[in-house]
């Protein structure tokens, strides 16, 4: 087994690694003058189980470009099986159409990744589940559900816990969360969205008086959605606004958005390399996902079972 890395995440390549005891495998993934990306392997892989771990956040393409151009190496170089490990799946958001004349770029990326040569496909809470069927090879989703669980218990317990949904179609996630929470109750924060990137809360479904409210979501990106979502819990009488986020993209002002807003805490997982501004700030704290990645890594190359991680 060989894991190979990109330039998108190289602390959680690195943890991976350290995890399974193996190093990384030896590779240049550079630029040229004119910014195309060039992949050199600097070691055998041919016969080789390789995992190439990629996640596909901002700059969103020239990390999907490397981690094309890695699996092609990689293919060209009679690597026996080729997984592409990506715990953030950019373009997972547009999974269908919003309106007439409109793409579905994450079928697209699907499309992308079989052809370059990738045998299996290992990510982290897609946002729509769905996109496992865009791809006609195995795929794995794993859920940071037990991750964060063990987290909010170790910190947490004894406190009068509530899960909330901060829209309408995020119940399913809460509700799983919730139920490794000892079947905490649950509720929904009922949202309007004006236009990207903004959110206005409408009213919140279920009584959340004198409750720890725990946020729980799959991506946090502009981060108007949790804090519009925050702002109605503490209005309605929660005691505390903890959010528990897999994926923290954080775009533009995101960060001083939390930091002034109604949460005490955001946590999110390291599938994405955090922008500078998250080292420096009060209430974000991250949450490594290693271990399970690890773990999955380890599984899909013993050939076990990769689920009977979630039971």
């Amino acid at each position: 087994m060989k894991l190979l890395t990109g330039n998108s995440n190289l602390p959680l390549a690195q943890a991976i690694g350290a995890y399974l005891e193996i190093p990384l495998t030896d590779a240049s993934v550079r630029r040229f003058a004119d910014e195309e990306v060039f992949v050199e392997i600097h070691e055998n892989v041919r016969g080789e189980d390789v995992f190439v771990l990629q996640s596909t956040g901002f700059p969103a393409n020239d990390n999907l470009m490397e981690l094309l151009i890695c699996i092609d190496a990689l293919r060209r170089s009679s690597a026996r099986r080729i997984t592409a490990v990506i715990p953030y799946f950019g373009y997972a958001r547009q999974d269908r159409k919003p309106g007439p004349r409109t793409p579905i770029s994450a079928k697209l990326v699907a499309n992308l990744l079989e052809t370059a040569g990738a045998d299996r496909v290992l990510s982290m809470d897609l946002h729509a589940g769905q996109i496992q069927g865009f791809f006609d090879i195995p795929t794995d989703n794993l859920y940071a559900a037990p991750v964060m669980s063990a987290d909010i218990q170790a910190r947490f317990s004894g406190r009068n816990l509530m899960v909330v949904s901060p829209d309408v179609g995020g119940v399913v996630r809460a509700r799983a969360l919730a139920k490794r929470l000892d079947n905490a109750p649950l509720a929904i924060v009922d949202k309007r969205r004006e236009r990207p990137g903004e959110s206005e809360v409408m009213n919140i479904i279920g009584d959340v008086e004198g409750r720890f409210c725990i946020l729980i979501d799959d991506i946090v990106d502009s981060a108007g959605t949790l804090c519009n979502a925050a702002a109605a819990l503490r209005q309605a009488g929660a005691e505390d606004v903890v959010a528990y986020v897999s994926h923290g993209v954080l775009s533009g002002g995101a960060v001083a958005r939390v930091e002034g807003s109604s949460l005490t805490e955001l946590v999110i997982t390291d599938t994405i390399g955090a922008p500078e501004a998250v080292a420096g700030a009060e209430k974000i704290r991250l949450l490594t996902i290693a271990p399970l990645l690890a773990e999955a890594i380890k599984r899909i190359a013993d050939e076990s079972s990769v689920s009977s991680l979630f039971d």
